[in-house]
């Protein structure tokens, strides 16, 4: 009987497949495990362990000195430097013409509230901590589409977006170099199949359930 011997070079992009698909699913389980933890945390509304006995809210008063105040986001962003507090700008609440402004300053576990007066010169800080697991809520909502033309004020949320884009294209890498590892462990076929055909129908019915 004669057998056929792998080409060499098969041989050699099965092998940097295969490391590949190692360390690149490595790299991306902490991010796997953030996104899918949070993931049960929204599905279920759930804070298990205290989540929801977080410390009580301090609040202080800081004076403050802007120098334009005619853009919202600039103007958040320089009482955000002088308040000493670090963090995400969610939104800017002000009416035309007014001296006051309102806006959160959000960050993993902690959330800031900011008054201005800009005819005071003060801003009324309201620091309130949410918690570890309120922290991973936030990490899977942001950056998010929500107020596209200011997100990103942050560099911390920057970062955190290019390396939530990076995890989408390692899983993307992962599945399918895993379909390639699967096709050419031939042992593997049948009981490959039956996983893919049940992910498969498992998709399907919830498309189904969903447009109907």
């Amino acid at each position: 009987m004669i057998t056929q011997r792998p080409h060499p070079r098969s041989k050699s992009l099965y092998r940097w497949t295969r490391d590949l698909h190692l360390y690149a699913g490595l790299f991306a389980s902490p991010f796997v495990i953030v996104y899918a933890v949070s993931a049960l945390l929204l599905v279920h509304a759930y804070l298990p362990w205290g989540g929801r006995s977080a410390p009580p809210s301090e609040t202080r008063t800081v004076r403050i000195a802007v120098r334009d105040a005619e853009d919202g986001l600039a103007v958040a962003s320089q009482v955000r430097a002088q308040v000493g507090v670090r963090g995400e700008i969610g939104y800017v609440a002000r009416k035309p013409g007014s001296p006051r402004l309102n806006f959160p300053i959000e960050s993993p576990g902690r959330t800031t509230s900011v008054h201005v007066d800009l005819a005071a010169g003060t801003a009324t800080v309201e620091t309130k901590p949410t918690g570890v697991w309120d922290a991973l809520i936030y990490l899977h909502k942001m950056p998010g589409p929500h107020n596209a033309n200011i997100r990103g004020n942050w560099l911390f949320t920057r970062l955190w977006g290019w390396l939530a884009d990076a995890s989408v294209y390692l899983l993307l890498f992962l599945s399918a170099s895993g379909i390639y590892l699967w096709l050419v462990l031939r042992a593997e076929r049948r009981t490959g199949l039956i996983a893919l055909g049940a992910g498969v129908l498992s998709f399907m019915a919830i498309v189904t359930a969903l447009v109907a």
